[in-house]
């Protein structure tokens, strides 16, 4: 067989086989491992593992954009001396990622503007970059979706798509109150990952505040007792960081 038509075959059969890199690469590999006197077995080695390293990289962008983040806020983007004293001091051990594996969760409770949700999708980006899967929420969000499942009777298979996440982050925790169906509705959802896979929380509402959001008392003791069990708790109570930057930025 012709060397061209050799070629030919191997762009068909790397189409119909899905193998991008094989079909792109072949030919500079084969002109690398002739230099180096590479065997057949090591040359084949090498396609793969470019092959594998593209759809590696490919499922963890097609993770992040799966996630639903608001933006791509990088831990490395980070002024972090411009974040509260708890986190500075916390989160080195946090982008550690332990908690995942662990189940546990964390909640990020303190006043608008120092850093929670910046902090929230740094933590899940960097989750989708080690192959976790994860899902970013805020809660009104959250509660109008469990709503229009539990209206349309489609309840269980939310639960199923929710219970298999690796991370969760519900962000604006305390922005909205509820109804006592609607309190109901997160209470229960949020449990089922209680103990067994990880949850963020972003609130700008202290524990003692929590009942002002579900207006049941026993309801929301229960469920700040299921999301604080062996959770880090992070206090990001402090200066705005936007007016730090506002402010270091004006100096310049």
């Amino acid at each position: 067989m012709k060397q061209q038509d050799i070629n030919e075959q191997i762009i068909k059969y790397g189409k119909e086989l899905r193998l991008p890199v094989f079909r792109q690469a072949y030919k500079q590999q084969a002109i690398e491992a002739a230099k180096e006197q590479l065997d057949y077995e090591t040359y084949l080695l090498r396609l793969m593992e470019k092959e594998y390293e593209m759809r590696l990289e490919n499922r963890k962008k097609a993770q992040i954009r799966q996630a639903g983040f608001p933006a791509k806020m990088y831990l490395y983007d980070l002024k972090r001396d411009f974040l509260p004293e708890d986190a500075i001091k916390k989160l080195p051990l946090l982008e550690r990622l332990d908690f995942i594996p662990a189940g546990q969760n964390i909640v990020f409770a303190g006043n608008p503007g120092t850093g929670k949700t910046h902090i929230a999708v740094g933590l899940g980006l960097k989750a989708c970059m080690q192959g976790y899967k994860v899902y970013f929420t805020t809660v009104h969000k959250l509660l109008t979706q469990l709503r229009e499942s539990h209206s349309q009777r489609t309840m269980r298979q939310m639960e199923s798509r929710f219970e298999k996440y690796d991370l969760v982050i519900c962000d604006e925790f305390g922005y909205i109150s509820f109804d006592k169906n609607g309190a109901e509705l997160l209470f229960n959802h949020l449990s089922l990952r209680a103990g067994r896979k990880s949850t963020i929380i972003t609130t700008n509402l202290g524990f003692d505040r929590w009942d002002e959001i579900f207006g049941d008392a026993v309801l929301t003791a229960a469920l700040v007792d299921r999301l604080t069990h062996k959770a880090y708790l992070v206090n990001m109570n402090g200066e705005s960081y936007r007016l730090k930057e506002t402010r270091e930025m004006n100096q310049k």
